[in-house]
């Protein structure tokens, strides 16, 4: 039975209102309910948060980590990312949680981290693409993709590619890994053109879901992706707005703007909500669940971005699950 939310109180973890009746993975509903959170224990369950060490990362992993997960940060700054691991530490002495370097813009740091990661021989039950990258210089990294595209989604789409098989094979038919993909609002109002890189990723990041929830769904996988929206949060990328922008958010933004730690709170629930079991392809906004913009439902843009993805990444179109996975690994 799948259950596709109409309307959570993510805030204050209280009331939740959901449908129990959802014939399709569409997020609307009738004949609402009132259900309960409850949290279960997450011992023995793995997650991957990238963007970990500050921010929205952080407090996701510090929540999952409080939750008895053991969480991966995966970051490129590794001053902070350690400092984030010894005081989730500090905080919780039964914490698991560990530090991987991981430059999401790199292809090369992503492969290494993926072939890092199996030689450890851990399951892999969450995988949240958190890492991004907001008003920076325009600029390319090694690769020669532009900043933005390289760190938003391209990166994250060659990661979840390359973990997809652990992913299948830690979930199971009671418990499916789960993906999330941390995305934005800004891809209702996104100039959608394939090559407008800067701009259209945030629509990329909702096409990809789409896509991949379609792919897993055929081929009976038991791992769900939804794109997760937590709306205005107060994080580091905010640091580069121009002088006047950046004072009118400092001023703004304890009240207009969420901290990260209520932030957090919609990634977490959909990490771990028994409700959100087998729940695909959803849009989960301030944990709302809501339709994504139209152009995201686009499937010939689906067709046309995920073999134009794969095409830059030199992988095979099709998700053969159990067969390709290593080989692109070399």
């Amino acid at each position: 039975m799948r259950l596709c939310f109409h309307l959570i109180n993510i805030t204050t973890w209280t009331v939740i209102t959901a449908s129990d009746d959802v014939r399709d993975r569409s997020c609307g509903s009738d004949g609402d309910v009132r259900v309960t959170p409850f949290w279960t224990n997450q011992n023995g369950r793995v997650a991957i948060v990238t963007g970990g060490a500050g921010g929205l990362g952080y407090e996701t992993a510090r929540q999952l980590v409080n939750l008895g997960m053991f969480v991966i940060i995966a970051s490129r700054n590794e001053e902070e990312a350690l400092s984030a691991v010894k005081k989730i530490c500090e905080e919780n002495s039964e914490a698991q949680v560990d530090f991987e370097f991981l430059d999401v813009s790199s292809l090369r740091s992503v492969r290494e981290f993926v072939r890092r990661f199996k030689d450890r021989g851990r399951p892999l039950h969450v995988l949240i693409n958190n890492a991004g990258a907001m008003l920076l210089p325009e600029g390319r990294p090694v690769d020669g993709f532009e900043t933005h595209f390289a760190t938003n989604y391209l990166g994250h789409f060659l990661l979840t590619r390359l973990l997809l098989e652990t992913l299948v094979h830690s979930g199971k038919d009671e418990s499916y890994s789960r993906i999330l993909n941390i995305s934005s609002s800004a891809h209702y109002a996104a100039d959608l053109r394939l090559h407008d890189l800067q701009n259209a990723w945030s629509v990329f990041v909702c096409v990809f879901t789409h896509r991949v929830c379609g792919e897993l769904e055929s081929s009976g996988a038991p791992v769900t992706v939804s794109a997760v929206d937590a709306g205005a949060v107060n994080t580091g990328l905010y640091s580069h707005l121009r002088c006047v922008a950046r004072y009118a958010h400092k001023l703004t933004a304890r009240f207009f703007f969420k901290t990260p730690a209520d932030g957090a709170a919609t990634a977490v629930y959909s990490a771990v909500s028994p409700h959100l079991e087998r729940v695909s392809g959803c849009y989960l906004h301030e944990g709302r669940c809501v339709r994504s913009s139209p152009n995201s439902s686009d499937k010939d843009l689906h067709t046309r971005l995920w073999q134009n993805t794969c095409d830059l990444l030199n992988l095979q179109h099709s998700l053969e699950l159990h067969s390709h996975i290593r080989r692109e690994l070399k």
